[in-house]
């Protein structure tokens, strides 16, 4: 029984995804099961957030222009 794992640091409270390969399974499948399991957590979304140091004002100045094109897709759609 070899189970996967991979924690993310930059989360307050550490997440920790985890899959048992079962003695039937198949490696590829189980691999399949925690590469899914990883993305419902956001750990490698988050992992990529934080690869840079983003300024504050870096921050607020993408999070406004997200806003922005939020608007123009809600106004015009």
């Amino acid at each position: 029984m070899h189970p996967f794992a991979i924690v993310s640091r930059s989360h307050p409270r550490f997440s920790l995804s985890e899959v048992i390969i079962h003695e039937d399974e198949n490696f590829e499948r189980a691999l399949k099961r925690f590469k899914k399991k990883c993305e419902k957590a956001g750990i490698l979304s988050d992992l990529r957030k934080h690869r840079h140091y983003e300024k504050p004002s870096e921050r607020r100045k993408r999070k406004m222009n997200a806003a922005v094109r939020k608007n123009r897709r809600t106004r015009t759609g």
